[in-house]
């Protein structure tokens, strides 16, 4: 977390916006050398416009991001301009990775639904659109991610975005509609479902695989990251039933 939250116009304008070579040559480093090494595709990631400004805002963790959503309404202006350097030099940073090898990017604006629909289709989406927009050239899936997105998820589509991941708030056949048949989804099974005994969570991976209908599209995928109680034993138990996935005819 920065050591001076960014809480003013003033603040904002001293952010300097260092080109990925300068800022993170080690990551670039890595990427081009497991690229290099590894047997499957490497996926590269950025942080979204709204995310990275919460944690620049807040200083700290957050449940319901009041200091970020009082700067955006008090400080209009200088809320677009954080986030305009954000997604500046974050489309950078995705284009570089390509370039060091990545097959994909991904982008995690993960606390983006803390915002209203309104909220999001004016102050933030301008700058998601602008990242996927300079990513576009690269021609490698692109993949929008965020929790509890339900009430964003058409505007969340328009973003540039190739897939949109769904999280397990809603159903994965519900989101896929909402989203439309041309994109890709990711998800969208509960993190909290891989410390169940392992029949109940293989039964609620197989519901996630039933209601995506073989249909091409669809990564399989928990709906946020991996809680660190999880037993290894059903990290592997949902490998094997994702690879088996299921039956045609259900």
């Amino acid at each position: 977390m920065p050591a001076r939250p960014v809480r003013s116009r003033e603040a904002v304008d001293e952010l300097r916006t260092p080109p990925p070579g300068e800022a993170a040559p080690q990551v670039l480093r890595a990427v081009e050398f497991v690229a290099r090494e590894s047997p499957v595709p490497v996926v590269a990631f950025c942080g979204g416009p709204f995310t990275l400004a919460s944690y620049l805002i807040e200083g700290r963790p957050s449940r319901d991001f009041l200091m970020t959503k009082e700067f955006m309404y008090r400080e209009p202006e200088a809320f677009d301009e954080l986030l305009a350097k954000l997604a500046a030099v974050m489309s950078d940073y995705l284009v570089h990775q390509v370039r060091a090898g990545a097959s994909a990017v991904q982008l995690f604006d993960s606390w983006v639904g803390a915002l209203s629909p309104q909220d999001y289709e004016s102050r933030v989406l301008p700058h998601t659109k602008r990242i996927f927009a300079a990513t576009a050239p690269l021609g490698v899936p692109r993949i929008h991610f965020g929790t509890s997105t339900s009430g964003l998820l058409e505007l969340i589509a328009t973003s540039g975005a190739d897939v949109v991941s769904l999280d397990w708030r809603i159903a994965l056949d519900v989101g896929w509609e909402r989203v439309g048949a041309l994109l890709g989804v990711q998800g969208n099974l509960d993190p909290a479902a891989m410390l169940a005994p392992r029949d109940v969570m293989v039964a609620a991976a197989r519901d996630v695989l039933r209601r995506a209908r073989r249909r091409p599209g669809h990564v399989f995928n928990l709906g946020h990251g991996v809680l660190p109680p999880t037993p290894l034993e059903n990290l592997q138990a949902l490998v094997e039933t994702v690879r088996e996935g299921v039956p045609a005819s259900v």
